[in-house]
């Protein structure tokens, strides 16, 4: 999954959650896509894996 399917995906999340849950805020959502940000980036620096290889790792194991 590259990065276009990766916000596009995340947008499409965002929207469910908005919708769900009206009081969400644009900054609270913010907030959460930088923890997953910031976690792929935590990932890299501690296995030295590609972004790609982190991403696709976390994608598959979100559908065992």
């Amino acid at each position: 999954m590259n990065q276009l399917e990766v916000k596009g995906n995340w947008n499409i999340v965002k929207g469910r959650l908005k919708q769900k849950w009206g009081q969400l805020t644009d900054d609270d959502l913010d907030y959460v896509e930088g923890l997953e940000e910031e976690l792929v980036g935590r990932i890299q620096k501690r296995t030295g894996e590609t972004r790609e290889a982190v991403e696709k790792a976390i994608e598959d194991s979100r559908h065992v």
